[in-house]
This record gives C-alpha cells, structure tokens and sequence, in this order.
C-alpha cells in the first residue's frame, strides 16, 4: 500500500511511519514544515491541514491506498485559550483530507480516549455516550463525527482509533513532553529536575501502551477499514497502574531514587481505564510490549542515552 501518514514527524507518526516501512508499505508523510526525505527514503509533503486548497492539489497528484491522520492541536490546556484554532485545525483538517479523497480508501484516524470525560466508574467502553469537557476533547469528537458520517457515504472506508496513554520509544524516539507522568520520572532520575509532581497520593490508576504495540494498531486498522463503514475502537491494554507504581518502576529501571512531590488532585477522576475487547476482537490486536518496565526501559534509552 501508499500510505499517507499525517503529523508524521510527532512521536506517535515516525512509529507510524517505520511500522508500515518495515511492513514493506511505501509511506508519505504529510507536514506543515519539513525536509524533503526522511531516513528511508520516505517522501514528504509539504502542505496545512487547514489550507483545503493546498491539500487538495497535493493530494491529488498523488496515488494513495490508505492514509493514517495523526496531525492535529493535543493540549487541554491550550485549547481553553484557542478553541477556536483547535477546532480549526482538528476538525477543519479532517474535512480538508476528506475532501481530497475518494474511491473508499481506508483511513485511521487517531483520536483520544478525552473524548470520554473525567467521571465514568468502571472500565471505559466505545458504547458510552462521549462527555468532551474542553475543546480538544470536543475538536476530537467533532472530527470523529465527521469521519464517520462521511464513511457512510462510500468516500473512505473509517477507523477511529481512541488513545489512551501512549510510552515508550521507537527507533531511539520517545515522547519528549516533561508533563507526562514517565517523562517526567525520567527527567528526574537523570536529575534534570528535582522532582515528580504527582496529583493526590498517587493512587490514580491510568494505563499505558508501548509506542510499538500502538503503532502495530494504525498498520491493523489500514487493513480491517472497509469503504462505507466507520469503526471505533479503544487503543488501549485494559491493564491499570497507580501514579506511585509508575514511579517505583521508573525506580527500578533506571536505579535511581526519584523525589515525589504531591498536590491537590482537584477534580482529577481517579480511575480512567479503556475496555480493549472490541479492538482485540476487530483487528485481532494485542499488546506485545507494553508491560510499564519495557515502556520505561525503551524511553530510558532514548531519551537518556547517557544516563546509565
């Protein structure tokens, strides 16, 4: 398959991008600002999301059979300050591709388990009614809406993908953002900061996923999509950890003490764990590496590669 691969560049998109590579697909990354070639020879378009005109004219001197949408505006905090560039781009680059494409081409589309809201007991599964409560969460749904409406009419052939929590490191790549619980515990061990913030006493639980179980999900979801239909599915392993195991495996891992500094948990939900039943049903997808000492060793790794 040619495979377009929007936000390949980001820390999900170059996984992305290598699982189709070494799956023997021929990959083009879509980009607002990149060089022309990436290590392998994979070709890069130049073109915003938001700019309809531009897409469709890069797009249509192109030969796809699938695309992968990853790009797109991810902080909750941001989003209260520009709802309405998020919606711009989040929705807004959904129906600029969706106007570009034709004759039932897969399309995966990478949302967020946000979509759900904060305060849903037990575990979380793709039949609830969505409670967005900011506008990323809301510009994710809206987009999925949109994907899916237009998959019925024969255009794409849909998949949505809800993330949880995504770790890890591909090909010496990690996520980079300190806000993030493993990230952060990280940056500590390697004493770049003096210490973790953990929200409330660190008994929330929350999941995490390997960046290459996660990527292996987008290269099964090319695969199952089928033309004029659209299906959603959590992208998560269903296996809790507490904020403190975290930071004890991160102990272990890296064999250095980590100080944790703890604050007012305010509204945060204690408990936010997908139900993986439909994803390991539909695209016969499990996870492979994503126990928290393999997600915790590969970002190591990466992202303190000196550090041991």
């Amino acid at each position: 398959m040619r495979v377009l691969v929007t936000g390949g560049l980001g820390f999900l998109g170059r996984a992305v991008t290598a699982e189709l590579t070494e799956h023997g697909h021929e990959v083009l990354v879509l980009s607002h600002s990149a060089p022309p070639r990436l290590r392998g020879d994979v070709e890069v378009i130049r073109a915003d999301l938001r700019d309809r005109s531009a897409i469709a004219e890069a797009l249509a001197a192109q030969r796809l059979d699938g695309v992968c949408h990853l790009a797109g505006l991810k902080s909750v905090r941001d989003s209260f300050t520009d709802p309405v560039g998020y919606f711009d781009t989040n929705v807004g680059g959904m129906a600029s591709l969706l106007r570009a494409l034709t004759g039932g081409l897969p399309f995966v589309y990478a949302s967020t388990s946000a979509v759900y809201g904060s305060a849903r007991p037990g575990r979380l599964t793709e039949d609830l009614l969505p409670n967005a409560e900011n506008p990323y969460a809301a510009s994710k749904l809206a987009a999925e809406q949109l994907l899916a409406y237009t998959a019925a009419t024969g255009s794409v052939g849909g998949v949505t993908l809800r993330c949880f929590n995504i770790a890890g490191a591909v090909g010496g790549h990690a996520d980079p953002d300190p806000t993030r619980i493993i990230a952060a515990c990280l940056r500590a061990a390697a004493g770049l900061i003096p210490h973790v913030t953990v929200n409330g006493d660190g008994s929330a639980v929350r999941e995490f996923t390997h960046l290459a179980d996660a990527a292996r999900a987008f290269r099964l979801g090319l695969a199952a999509a089928k033309p004029g239909e659209h299906q959603l599915l959590n992208l998560g392993t269903g296996d809790g950890i507490t904020m403190m195991e975290v930071v004890r495996a991160a102990e272990r891992v890296t064999g250095r003490q980590i100080h944790v500094v703890h604050r007012d948990a305010a509204n945060e939900a204690h408990t936010l764990i997908s139900d993986p039943d439909r994803i390991q049903k539909t695209l016969q997808w499990h996870p492979e590496t994503s126990t928290i000492e393999r997600i915790i060793s590969d970002a190591w790794e990466a992202l303190h590669p000196t550090a041991h």
